[in-house]
């Protein structure tokens, strides 16, 4: 009878848990038994592990052969266990020496032919490795890439059973991470991104979403069908400043759960754009699952979630926005427990303003039926959108007008401005990037109203039926137009724009 055993993780969430894999072989009549909460991928292993080890030249074990994954309390997914079970294996059978498995943490999944396939959450993997005291991580060469991104860690490159045998045993050196072909920066993250020249007219549309952009607001853009809103959203990623090391590595894990990264990709050089179709289900825009798996939400975490034709989506999916828009996060709950997955997203809506596409005063459909059509949006949910918009039809002479606009470029370089005046005001704040995040206490501190201002905001709250948290939307709303400003208080003119974003009721009042 021989023992071996080895270290592997399993996936909760965009985190990792460290799993002893033990592998006992004994007397008997040869079988394989692998316990621990295993899902169908892990059991199936079994077939692939075993012939993956006699394609490599090594022999099969003989006799009655036990796979545990400890804890036996965790659930275990994927097919990321095949490496280290056959590694163990090998070392039971004698034919890998078992004290050069120590101090090693390893993932892969297993070709037939003892190829090494890649997995997902390869980053999140190697985060946990620096903090349970791994110094080497073996994984396959197409995450390697991923997994450098983590600092004070040994990479272990492989590509077959029998070359990662030989470089535990000291007789073959790793795959050099230099020499690994990673993608070009301008074929990850984004597909071609519209430049905002080439949107025609549309003057209240662009200024809202440059303020969008320099304050990470919610933007609702209503309008006829064919008037620039999926391009103007489209626009938004190329205004926004560049992602910083942090915010990067936390959009790749999701990214790297989800297993949406090319291979050999190191980490998301874009900010994430998500466009969903209304179809999408509550899970796929949400999250879940019976092994919860991020969806559109939070692969959209520190990007921006663009929602077309928002009243066609699932009331149920819009109304379980209200969390994730509150606190940057979405929990799950399931029978073996809940799962949060990060959620800071900037979420850009459009939608037509009646059931057939023009503007009330034009449209064939009954009052009802628009008042239908609206409701489908909770207003709820619309009191959570910091900003409202209508995109009106252009007018012949402006879309033939060859001249353009300014460039995303030229928008992306005041946005980063007003981004500076916000790091700089909010960096004691660790938890707040832009004034959108601005709690209560934030919005006492640095939202403060000179004596006309509360004039102004008095009567906009008894004639708007202002709730608690409009107030506050349009005071960060107004911070932010006053730091376009170049502004240190938020003067009567900035509150005023900022009331007239909030929709038809909002511009009324500040022409009265």
């Amino acid at each position: 009878m021989s023992l071996a055993q080895l270290y592997s993780a399993s996936l909760q969430g965009i985190h990792a848990q460290p799993v002893n894999v033990e592998v006992h072989i004994g007397a008997g009549d040869f079988s394989t038994v692998i316990v621990g909460l295993p899902d169908i991928a892990i059991r199936e292993s079994r077939d692939r592990v075993m012939t993956a080890i006699q394609t490599s030249g090594f022999a099969p074990p003989k006799g009655r052969t036990t796979i545990n994954l400890a804890p036996a309390d965790l659930r275990k997914e994927g097919p990321s266990f095949d490496l280290p079970m056959a590694l163990g294996l090998l070392g039971a059978t004698d034919q890998l020496p078992s004290d050069c498995l120590k101090g090693v943490l390893c993932i892969g999944e297993l070709a037939l032919d003892g190829s090494i396939r890649p997995v997902r959450g390869a980053l999140s993997i190697a985060l946990l490795a620096t903090q349970a005291g791994f110094s080497k991580l073996m994984l396959p060469e197409a995450n390697a890439l991923e997994a450098a991104q983590v600092d004070s860690l040994d990479i272990w490159a492989v590509k077959h059973l029998r070359h990662a045998c030989e470089i535990l045993q000291g007789r073959s050196l790793p795959i050099e991470i230099s020499l690994l072909d990673a993608p070009s920066e301008s074929g990850q993250g984004l597909e071609f991104q519209p430049d905002l020249a080439d949107v025609k007219g549309q003057k209240a549309a662009r200024r809202a979403l440059e303020i969008a952009a320099s304050g990470g607001h919610h933007l609702l853009m209503m309008g006829p069908p064919g008037t620039g809103k999926s391009m103007l959203a489209r626009c938004l990623p190329s205004l926004l400043p560049p992602m910083k090391a942090r915010e990067a590595l936390e959009a790749t894990q999701i990214h790297s759960i989800a297993g949406m990264l090319q291979a050999h990709q190191g980490r998301l050089l874009n900010r994430p754009f998500r466009h969903p179709h209304h179809s999408v289900s509550d899970a796929g825009l949400l999250g879940g699952g019976s092994y919860p798996k991020p969806g559109e939400i939070s692969l959209a975490h520190h990007g921006v979630l663009f929602l077309d034709e928002l009243p066609e989506f699932r009331r149920t999916a819009l109304e379980a926005l209200r969390q994730p828009l509150e606190e940057g996060e979405i929990s799950i709950a399931r029978v073996q427990g809940s799962i949060t997955f990060p959620a800071k997203f900037m979420l850009i809506a459009a939608m037509n303003p009646t059931p057939d596409g023009p503007m009330p005063e034009e449209s064939l459909s009954s009052p009802r039926a628009i008042e239908r059509y609206l409701g489908k949006v909770s207003g709820p949910l619309i009191d959570r959108l910091d900003m409202q918009v209508e995109v009106p039809v252009i007018p012949y002479m402006t879309l033939s007008n060859e001249t353009g606009g300014e460039s995303s470029q030229r928008v992306r370089e005041r946005v980063e401005k007003v981004r500076q005046i916000q790091a700089q005001r909010f960096k004691d704040h660790a938890a707040v990037a832009c004034n959108a995040m601005m709690g209560r206490s934030a919005l006492k501190t640095f939202c403060k109203l000179d004596e006309a201002g509360h004039q102004i905001m008095a009567k906009a709250y008894d004639q708007l039926s202002l709730s608690g948290r409009s107030y506050d939307r349009i005071l960060r709303l107004a911070r932010t137009i006053a730091d376009m400003d170049g502004s240190a208080l938020i003067r009567a003119s900035h509150l005023m724009e900022s009331l007239q974003f909030r929709g038809r009721m909002g511009k009324k009042m500040t022409h009265t």
